[in-house]
Parts: C-alpha cells; sequence; structure tokens
C-alpha cells in the first residue's frame, strides 16, 4: 500500500503543545483501565493510538472530551487544565470536534438537515450557517446525497456527513474513533485523503485511533502503541513498526507497513 501523506512532520520547528494527557489513571471498579498514562498533541500534528482491544483508546477520547473524569492525573488543553471542565465548555472555548465510532448524526434528518441542525447550536449567524453548510457538502462531495436520510446512506458516506457536523464548529482538535472500520479499501484511501487535507488544509490537529494499523499508520505523523493501560512506544511509523516494545505488544515481527 502507497504511503498517502506526501511528507510527514518528524521536528516542528515552532512546536506547540496543543493537548497534554499527565499522569492518567483510571478505574472502573476494581479494574485498571489506565494507569499512569501521559500523551501529547502538538499543533498541526495527526497522532495515532494503536493498541489491543480494551487498552482504553476510546477511553482516552472521552477523557479528552470530558466525558469521564480521571481519578488522578490532570488534562491540558493550550496549557490550561480543563480536567473539571463539563463536555460543552470545552467544546465551545477549546474547539474540540469528535467523530464517534458509531452514530453522530439523526437518522431521519436528511444530509442537509443534519447539518442545518448542528449549525444553529453551534453558529449564531444565520448567513453563516447557511455558507458553512454549503461549503462542506462542496468539500465532501456531497452534492447528490443532501436530500438523503442519514440512515440510507452509505458506511463512507455517513462517514463524511460526521466528519462534516464536527467541523461545522471549526474545531482546532479533531477526535476520531476508528473512521476506517467496516469500510471497503477505495472508501478507506478517501477518507485518508479527507483526514491528511484537514491537517494541511486546514490546520487541524488530529488524533485518531483504529484496528487498521496499516490504514492508520499511512496517514499520520506519529503513533503511540498502548499497553496495559500505559503509552509503551511512541514514534514515527516506520520507526516504531521497528520498536521492540511495539512488537511484543501489538504489531509482532513480520508487520509492515507496505
Amino acid at each position: 500500500m502507497a504511503i498517502i501523506k506526501k511528507f510527514r512532520i518528524k521536528n516542528f520547528k515552532q512546536e506547540k503543545e496543543l493537548l497534554r494527557l499527565d499522569k492518567i489513571s483510571l478505574y472502573f471498579g476494581k479494574r485498571k483501565i489506565l494507569e499512569d498514562l501521559s500523551l501529547s498533541l502538538n499543533q498541526g500534528e495527526i497522532l495515532g493510538l494503536l493498541g489491543p482491544n480494551g487498552v482504553g483508546k476510546s477511553t482516552i477520547f472521552n477523557l479528552i472530551i470530558g466525558l469521564l473524569k480521571p481519578n488522578y492525573g490532570s488534562v491540558f488543553i493550550e496549557k490550561k487544565n480543563v480536567t473539571q471542565d463539563p463536555i460543552f465548555y470545552r467544546t465551545k472555548n477549546y474547539k474540540i470536534g469528535y467523530v464517534p465510532q458509531h452514530g453522530g448524526y439523526f437518522h431521519d434528518l436528511t444530509l442537509r438537515e443534519n447539518l442545518k441542525a448542528i449549525s444553529e447550536i453551534v453558529i449564531e449567524d444565520k448567513k453563516l450557517r447557511d455558507e458553512k453548510i454549503n461549503l462542506l457538502i462542496s468539500k465532501f462531495e456531497l452534492e447528490p446525497l443532501q436530500n438523503i436520510k442519514a440512515e440510507f446512506l452509505s458506511g463512507g458516506q455517513k462517514k463524511r456527513l460526521v466528519i462534516s457536523l464536527a467541523l461545522l464548529s471549526n474545531p482546532k482538535i479533531l477526535l476520531l474513533d476508528e473512521p476506517f472500520a467496516a469500510l471497503d479499501i477505495m472508501t478507506i484511501k478517501n477518507l485518508q485523503q479527507i483526514i491528511v487535507d484537514l491537517q494541511t488544509q486546514n490546520n487541524i490537529s488530529i488524533i485518531l485511533c483504529d484496528h487498521q494499523a496499516r490504514d492508520l499508520l499511512t496517514c499520520v505523523d506519529l503513533a503511540i502503541v498502548l499497553s496495559n493501560g500505559r503509552v509503551i512506544a511512541k514514534d514515527t511509523p516506520n520507526n516504531l513498526i521497528k520498536n521492540i516494545d511495539a512488537q511484543n505488544a501489538y504489531f509482532g515481527e513480520s508487520f509492515k507497513i507496505s
């Protein structure tokens, strides 16, 4: 599989930390989910999260958006401690967009009606709402689908809709939870290009997690492997798959990107 990125940002000349999880521990009852976990996202970076089922990837997203609070540790956005801030406050003030693995749209509304409904919440000016909706429909080539109910869209079309919904609020940080799940090869390639374009054209910082490791590694700058609630390796894709700890915990010895 060809590498979809024309470049990878390996060194950040003006490195600016946008998001940091600092020594996070989280327990559900007596069950340990995350333990002393730290990770960071720089401005303009695409970061991938990899690891076995149940390792805590979606939980990390829930901590970032404020759906969960850690037992220990802190969440920082733009160097401000937001650990106790509620979901709506983080979304509005720190511009976080979230694309869940499942759902994220109104089944009985058309594609355009979905965009209109969310725009009324996040955009005050009606004229700007219409302009933004039309821009997103054009950007993601959704014109032929705008009057179709969301429940009748294909998996890839639904994914483009939900990403569009997340972009209505002009997020600085976009979280993508298993964006490639249950999609065909061509749809995945198109979605990879969309993700890279959001970085290069819109300067959006992105975190994505997925079990499709090759598909994830073709469109990220850096990736993390999680095991037993901790970060055990972080590096560029080519270096990460050679990391012994990452191989032992996740990739195995024979894994290759292409």
